[in-house]
């Protein structure tokens, strides 16, 4: 296993992090515990040192299992992260309680990692609000916390107004990867962060899974190539290639799945990427961005939309789901992100932001094929 330096002691922390939303669930849907509980030691045998696992996942259950599995010594071989959930703290007294609960779950005394859990533009303006980073210093204080955090959902603008915000924060999770690098944070934010010396956690690095079962374009493209890696080798190592990169988070389930990523870990050092293996993801970014089919560039020259439609992100949801032959993970922000009221079927037709398109996009035409294909069904 490949170890980098983390957070302002720069702990050696494990490139490859385990994280405990995605345990083996059962046929009713309720997470196998026992195969969990396996698995997580498997992966610290293997030299994983960090989990990572949250309020909410698994329905509550995640931190009870990680608690857990992290007996018989394997607690003293990692170190624990978890997330204060911001839509349940509504204030200072919230934030104490929920994470005196967190400790009980987890069973410990103090966790090593607490962050606030994917925060945007709205998230710090509650934090500053309700004085949460007091609140946050005062639990680190008290030994509750060993390190403060963030993890991230929203755009550059926001991440980088987080990263400004809060003089205390030692890591922040990000997602990233080769096709969003002008998304979320982006390679901006990564920068930017890196600059202010925060430790970076990478999330989605194979975009829910769609990077590593790409469209029969790319899929045959890396077949051909030489060094014979597979897609989601290709990702992974594309991330890690990055020095400003501490570690990438994995929601592994199977003993495959961590064996390969700790293989793939193993020898992916920062920096290694000779110029052709960046020159091929470059190639394989262009015919991912070949297959998009509405040519919107995100300038938002067509705001506002008189229904608060924000339609730069619906065109590209469902250029996404063109580009990877992939509706899931489009769909489900499509329907958990975007309120009612606001979504494509809402557009009336009204043609003010065609009027302002520079790319001559014919919105109105577009938005009922949108919330078609991206609909819940």
């Amino acid at each position: 296993m490949q170890y980098r330096p983390f957070g302002k002691d720069r702990y050696p922390v494990s490139a490859l992090g385990f994280g405990a939303m995605r345990f083996p669930v059962k046929d009713n849907h309720t997470v196998d515990e026992d195969a969990a509980i396996e698995l997580l030691r498997y992966g610290i045998d293997k030299g994983i040192n960090y989990v990572d696992t949250a309020y909410i996942y698994h329905d509550g259950r995640s931190e009870e299992i990680v608690g857990r599995a992290l007996k018989d010594g394997y607690r003293e071989k990692v170190r624990v992260a978890t997330k204060s959930p911001g839509h349940l703290v509504k204030n200072a007294a919230d934030f104490d309680r929920i994470l005196d609960e967190q400790l009980r779950r987890l069973d410990m005394d103090y966790v090593d990692y607490y962050m606030f859990h994917g925060i945007g533009k709205a998230g710090l303006e509650d934090i500053q609000r309700e004085k949460l980073f007091d609140s946050i210093e005062k639990a680190k204080q008290a030994g509750k916390i060993g390190h403060i955090g963030f993890s991230f959902h929203d755009n550059t603008e926001a991440f980088i107004s987080i990263c400004d915000a809060y003089d205390g924060w030692e890591y922040c999770y990000m997602q990233y990867n080769y096709m969003d690098v002008a998304k979320q944070a982006g390679r901006e934010g990564l920068m930017h962060a890196a600059d202010k010396g925060i430790s970076i956690v990478v999330m989605e690095p194979l975009l829910g899974g769609r990077l590593a079962n790409p469209p029969k374009d790319v899929a045959d493209m890396m077949a051909s190539h030489h060094l014979q890696r597979s897609a989601a080798e290709w990702s992974l190592s594309w991330i890690w290639n990055h020095p400003q990169v501490a570690m990438i988070l994995s929601g592994m389930n199977s003993k495959a799945q961590i064996d390969e990523n700790c293989r793939i870990a193993d020898s992916a050092v920062p920096s290694f990427y000779a110029p052709q293996e960046t020159a091929f993801i470059d190639q394989v970014q262009s015919v991912f961005a070949k297959r998009a089919v509405i040519p919107c560039t995100r300038c938002d020259y067509c705001k506002p939309c008189p229904e608060g439609i924000d339609i730069g992100w619906l065109l590209e949801l469902y250029n996404d789901s063109v580009m990877h032959d992939n509706v899931g993970a489009p769909s489900f922000a499509y329907n958990t992100f975007v309120p009612e009221g606001h979504r494509a079927e809402d557009c009336t037709a009204c043609a003010q932001c065609e009027d302002r398109c520079p790319q001559n996009i014919e919105i109105s035409t577009w938005m009922p094929k949108v919330h078609e294909t991206l609909k819940r069904t």
